[in-house]
């Protein structure tokens, strides 16, 4: 059994990721901002719930200091979209710093919080997103989401090696278009095919694969 710790796990990806990994028998840590949503549902004595906002570094430490052993596997799943601006005079700039705070910095601030819980050959995953790749930016447009993906996998790439002496790997993932709130019903992936792919990309994971920066089914993915 292996312990997993998922934040924003109250729907979408992240409750997907939760269900399929209680049913693989592994102990799960789901945090979920405001409501259990999709959780309360679970009848399960391996799930353990947290309210918590990845921002609130305080919320963050109360978690760290609950979870009772060490842990194999960190999913920084939490994420906002941002209002899809057509042009740089649309751009709310208030709302685009949130975006790139929850969608870049947090994941690198819940990693700071549980980094001295992490196992030896465990696994951080970062949620970010084909938009965050330079060079696949062909269309423009979705300013703040781009950037803040952009920035998480410069964050990533950054922590790989500090992370890899400790016996830590990384894998950046892309799940794909998914039919979710943030995907829309027009996404060509179900929720279920996106995490069952997300699980085999970290079941192969090891340090010599830490920094990868690919899609659910193992496509890697240019900068």
């Amino acid at each position: 059994m292996k312990s997993v710790v998922i934040t924003g796990a109250n729907r979408g990806i992240g409750l997907e990721l939760t269900k399929q990994l209680l049913e693989k028998g592994n102990k799960v840590y789901a945090t979920y901002r405001t409501s259990l949503g999709g959780l309360e549902s679970i009848k399960n004595p391996l799930l353990k719930t947290h309210k918590m906002d990845v921002r609130d570094q305080n919320a963050i430490s109360e978690l760290v200091d609950l979870v009772d052993d060490e842990i194999n596997i960190l999913i920084n799943n939490a994420g906002v979209a941002d209002g899809r601006w057509q042009s740089i005079s649309e751009i709310d700039m208030k709302h685009a710093l949130e975006v790139i705070e929850v969608n870049s910095i947090a994941p690198v601030l819940v990693t700071q919080k549980f980094q001295n819980k992490l196992k030896h050959n465990s696994t951080v995953v970062m949620m970010s997103s084909l938009m965050g790749s330079i060079s696949d930016c062909m269309s423009g447009k979705s300013y703040a989401y781009r950037a803040s993906k952009t920035a998480l996998n410069m964050f990533s790439v950054a922590m790989k090696n500090e992370l890899k002496e400790q016996g830590v790997s990384i894998l950046i993932m892309h799940p794909g278009w998914v039919e979710t709130d943030m995907g829309g019903p027009n996404a060509p992936l179900s929720v279920e095919q996106s995490v069952s792919g997300i699980i085999q990309r970290i079941n192969e994971q090891d340090l010599s694969m830490s920094g990868r920066y690919v899609e659910y089914d193992g496509t890697p993915i240019e900068w």
